[in-house]
């Protein structure tokens, strides 16, 4: 069986007119087909075809598409009463709540509409393709299909098979996807599917940063800007889609993998959710909100106008020592040469993974005068840098001051094996990591989903490439014996091609 999703009477079912799916009947009959749609409740489907006509003259004004292409794309759209009038269609993507048994109502209604050769599809987000289609007569036609609000101008979309679904399907799903003009990528179903999962690193690694008192939320997302080179910070992020949306994902996400560690949700992101304190959506989140609804940010203190009377840099690592000793020769600093730090210097210690701590103890440093710098990513934007909990706050103070003399800010955290950005973005290679060895999908497309679903800087695989797969091998195996925490392992795709010494895009026979 094959359906030819270029034929010219291509008839799309949209059920539920909410966000998600006026998105995906927009770029659907922008795409060339008809759809027809329908919501439970009354007048909600025309509500949707005024607000996509709307959305399409705007792109016309623009000079995306022609008035004509607008005009001639809103007509392709139909409002239907009831599930009943989806029978002509070739396709059906349900975009309803993310509820199970709803979903799985809707579907075993469906069967008995449409023809058997209809391909039925769900757009959920989190939940298991393979349960929801589970007690279907004919579950071999039915997959996942997850687009990204907002659908118009978010590319990507998920093509996800469920345990029963045939090939054909999918195939056809991923030549949908293209006629949608989106970038389809195809996934075996898992927890989260692909995109969710990877971004458990960056939201859960925020989280559990902040409850632990290693920083707060403006400096972690101020880390993750200037440093990681993100968009927004994690908690940027979860204020614009909601702790309503992002901690039940994230239980979901943790409970369907069996606990497994790496997703373990945030004490954090529960209490505040449980609060109802979800961000912009309730005006008040991790953030306070002016009246214009503008988050407010206390300004970061000026910088320490005190200065060390020597300094000593750790050769331990060698390429990190020698980044900030060039880093001090343009502030105008001379390092000691010496083998040992004299009396009074202050001591730079430049770990992979390591907390302050640790890399004083370890290398017999004294740790009242100790202070750790990340020099694992470009410290041109900011820089940010570690003192232990005995760490004099006089050293600690010129060691700030000194750092940030050329005026390139720099954030002060807690003591933390891996500092801020080695941390989540280590996480966040791990997770990639994980779903590239459980065959969800490959590496290349774990990349390309991340960069256009999340907006990523890099996909996991690019910034393992980037950083250096053994740092960030070593900056995860540090984490887990540091921590004793399951969570912070190695993923065996990562730890067989840092000991290879190869790309993590690397792929398998």
């Amino acid at each position: 069986m094959k359906l030819d999703v270029s034929r010219a009477d291509l008839t799309v079912g949209v059920i539920g007119t909410g966000a998600m799916g006026r998105g995906i009947a927009q770029v659907t009959a922008a795409g060339g087909m008809r759809v027809l749609m329908t919501d439970a409740r009354p007048g909600a489907a025309a509500e949707a075809k005024d607000f996509i006509g709307k959305m399409l003259d705007r792109a016309a004004e623009k000079g995306s598409i022609s008035k004509d292409e607008a005009t001639a794309a809103t007509a392709r759209i139909t409002i239907v009463d009831s599930h009943k009038d989806m029978k002509p269609c070739h396709v059906v993507i349900e975009a309803i709540v993310e509820n199970l048994d709803a979903k799985r109502a809707l579907f075993t209604e469906l069967e008995d509409i449409v023809t058997p050769e209809c391909i039925l599809v769900s757009n959920t987000s989190s939940m298991s393709v393979t349960t929801i289609g589970a007690k279907l007569k004919t579950p071999q036609r039915f997959a996942g299909f997850h687009f990204f609000n907002p659908v118009p101008l978010m590319k990507l979309v998920e093509v996800i098979s469920g345990l029963l679904t045939e090939e054909w399907v999918c195939d056809a799903l991923m030549a949908l996807g293209r006629r949608m003009t989106r970038e389809p990528v195809r996934l075996t179903d898992a927890p989260g599917f692909l995109v969710n999962q990877v971004g458990r690193g960056f939201s859960l690694e925020g989280s559990h940063l902040v409850y632990e008192g290693v920083s707060t939320f403006a400096d972690v997302d101020r880390v993750m800007r200037d440093v990681g080179g993100f968009r927004m910070g994690p908690f940027e992020l979860m204020e614009l889609t909601g702790l309503d949306v992002t901690q039940p994902a994230s239980s979901l996400i943790y409970n369907q993998f069996f606990q497994e560690p790496r997703y373990r949700p945030s004490l954090i992101m529960q209490s505040r959710f449980e609060a109802g304190v979800l961000g912009r959506k309730s005006k008040k989140g991790f953030y306070e909100y002016d009246k214009d609804m503008k988050a407010i940010f206390a300004p970061e203190a000026p910088a320490p106008a005190a200065r060390p009377e020597s300094v000593w840099v750790s050769p331990v690592e060698a390429v990190g020592s020698a980044k900030l000793i060039e880093l001090l020769s343009k502030l105008g600093t001379s390092v000691e040469t010496g083998a040992k730090p004299s009396a009074k210097a202050l001591i730079l210690v430049t770990p992979i993974g390591e907390d302050a701590t640790t890399a004083a103890t370890s290398q017999g440093l004294d740790p009242k005068r100790t202070i750790a710098v990340d020099t694992l990513f470009p410290m041109v934007k900011r820089r940010t840098i570690m003192p232990t909990p005995i760490t004099d706050p006089a050293y600690r103070d010129a060691a700030h001051g000194l750092l940030a003399s050329d005026g390139v800010p720099v954030t002060v955290c807690r003591d933390s094996p891996g500092f801020i950005a080695q941390r989540i973005i280590a996480m966040i290679v791990n997770i990639g990591c994980s779903i590239a060895q459980s065959r969800t999908a490959s590496a290349a497309d774990i990349d390309k989903a991340v960069t256009l679903g999340l907006n990523y800087p890099n996909g996991p695989f690019k910034f393992g490439d980037v950083l250096g797969v053994q740092n960030i091998h070593r900056i995860l195996e540090n984490m887990n014996k540091i921590y004793a925490d399951p969570r912070y392992r190695p993923n065996i795709w990562l730890t067989r091609r840092a000991k290879l010494g190869v790309s993590l895009l690397t792929p398998e026979p």
